[in-house]
C-alpha cells in the first residue's frame, strides 16, 4: 500500500505545485490542499492497521514527505510534522486511539512538543494544564493537539528534576491565534500558536517523553511492528529533513526548467555556460547524497529492530548526526544554484524563491540545530561518558 501512496502523491504533484502560491497567501493550506493529502493517505502511513493505517516502513514515509515537498514545501512540511503523529499515538493509550480514529481514521493531530506549561496533577487520574505554544504547524486541519509540558508537584510548579511529558487535547480545549504566524517562508503550514487555559487532560492521553524515548511505551503498547520500536530521536526529526530534502529537489528540478531557455546577459545561452552546469551537476549531487543517506539510516535502525537486533546508543547517535547534515548539506546546495538562477528567481512570481525561503526557514527547526547532535555523536563514537541533558537528542 505505502507505493500506492507515492503514486497518488505523484498524480497529485501538478495539483499541489498549483495550490502553493494559495497556501502562501493564506497563511495555512487550503482546504483543497489538505482535501488532496488526505486522499493520498500520506497521514496515514505510519498509522497502526487496527485503525486504518498502513505501518508502514519509515523509508516509505520519509519518500512520500520528499516528494509531497517537491511540489509544494509547505504541504511537505505538514505531512512530515502531522504524519509522524500517529506513530507516537500508536504507543498510547488504546482509549486515546479510538477517541481520535475511531470514528474516522483521516483525523490529523498536531503539534508542538516544546515544554511551555506545567502539567500539574489534580489527582492519580488526571491533569491540568495551561499555556501558550508556538508553531503548531498544519494545526486548521487538525482536530487535537500534541502539546509538551512539564510535570507539576500539584502546586503549579515543575517537579525537579524536570520530566517532560506529551500531553493530547482535543480542539475544544485549546485556542488558536489566528495572527501568530507571520513569515518568512513556510508561511502555508499555518503554524500557529496554541493557548490553552486551564484545560483537565485524563492520565490516559498523556505520555512522558522518556517512556517514547527509551521504548518503554512501545513495549507497553504490544505492537509487534518494528516501526514502533524506533526511538522518538530517529523519528521526529525524520519527516521534518525529509520535507527539508525535498524541497531542495523541487527547487533543483525548477532550476533546471529555468536554465534550459535562459539566456545570459552577456547574450550566452545558460545551457552553454559550464560554469552554471557544473554547479547544478554537483548541487544534484548533494542533495541525491542527502535524500539517500536519510533513508538508508532510517532503514537500518528499523532493519535491525526486524532482525531482533537493539539498536545502539552510537547507531542512534549516528543515525541523528547524519539527518542534521543531511538538511545542511541539501540547502547549502540549494544556494548555490538559486544563486546562479538569474534576476528571475527573485521575482515573487517565481517558485524559485519560495523554494529558497522556505528550505532556510525548514533549517531553523531544533531538530536541525547540529551543535549537540555532533558533540554527542563525537563523544559517542569516542567511548565516552554523554552529558544526561544531551541523550534526549537520540
Amino acid at each position: 500500500m505505502a507505493h500506492e501512496v507515492i503514486k497518488r502523491i505523484e498524480e497529485a504533484g501538478p495539483e499541489l505545485a498549483s495550490l502553493a502560491e494559495e497556501n502562501e497567501r493564506l497563511g495555512k493550506l487550503s482546504d483543497r490542499t489538505a482535501e488532496l493529502l488526505r486522499q493520498t493517505g500520506v497521514i496515514r502511513l505510519l498509522q497502526p492497521t487496527d485503525f486504518g493505517g498502513y505501518a508502514a516502513h519509515p523509508r516509505d514515509f520519509a519518500a512520500a514527505v520528499m516528494a509531497i515537498a517537491a511540489s509544494d514545501p509547505a504541504a511537505g512540511w505538514v505531512a512530515g510534522v502531522v504524519g509522524v503523529h500517529p506513530w507516537e499515538l500508536a504507543q498510547m493509550d488504546r482509549q486515546l486511539q479510538k477517541e481520535i480514529w475511531g470514528e474516522d481514521p483521516d483525523t490529523w493531530v498536531a503539534s508542538p512538543y516544546m515544554p511551555n506549561g506545567v502539567a500539574d496533577p489534580i489527582d492519580d487520574e488526571s491533569f491540568v494544564l495551561s499555556g501558550r505554544w508556538p508553531f503548531s504547524s498544519g494545526s486548521d486541519h487538525c482536530q487535537w493537539d500534541f502539546l509538551g509540558a512539564l510535570k507539576g508537584t500539584g502546586a503549579g510548579a515543575p517537579i525537579m528534576p524536570p520530566e517532560v511529558m506529551h500531553v493530547v487535547l482535543p480542539r475544544s480545549d485549546y485556542e488558536l491565534i489566528e495572527d501568530s504566524w507571520d513569515v518568512v517562508g513556510l508561511s502555508g503550514t499555518g503554524s500557529k500558536d496554541v493557548v490553552v487555559n486551564q484545560a483537565v487532560i485524563p492520565a490516559y492521553r498523556t505520555v512522558t517523553q522518556a517512556d517514547i524515548s527509551d521504548g518503554t511505551a512501545s513495549a507497553r503498547s504490544g505492537r509487534p511492528e518494528a516501526v514502533y520500536k524506533l526511538s522518538f530521536g530517529v523519528m521526529f526529526p525524520l519527516g521534518i529533513t525529509a520535507a527539508v530534502v525535498g524541497i531542495c529537489e523541487g527547487a533543483l528540478k525548477t532550476h533546471l526548467e529555468i536554465q534550459k531557455d535562459r539566456v545570459a546577459v552577456t547574450g550566452v545561452q545558460v545551457r552553454d555556460d559550464p560554469y552554471v552546469l557544473h554547479a547544478a551537476g554537483e548541487a544534484a549531487a548533494e542533495i541525491e547524497a542527502s535524500r539517500v543517506q536519510l533513508i538508508e539510516g532510517i532503514s537500518r535502525l528499523h532493519d535491525m529492530i526486524e532482525n531482533g537486533i537493539e539498536p545502539s546508543i552510537e547507531d542512534r547517535s549516528n543515525q541523528r548526526r547524519n539527518q542534521v547534515r543531511c538538511a545542511w548539506r541539501a540547502v547549502s546546495a540549494l544556494d548555490e544554484i538559486f544563486a546562479r538562477s538569474g534576476g528571475v528567481a527573485i521575482r515573487k512570481s517565481s517558485p524559485m524563491q519560495r523554494y529558497w525561503r522556505d528550505a532556510h526557514v525548514g533549517l531553523q527547526h531544533m531538530i536541525h540545530v547540529d551543535g549537540a547532535p555532533y558533540h554527542s555523536n563525537a563523544l559517542h563514537n569516542m567511548g565516552l561518558e554523554t552529558p544526561p541533558g544531551m541523550l534526549v537528542t537520540i
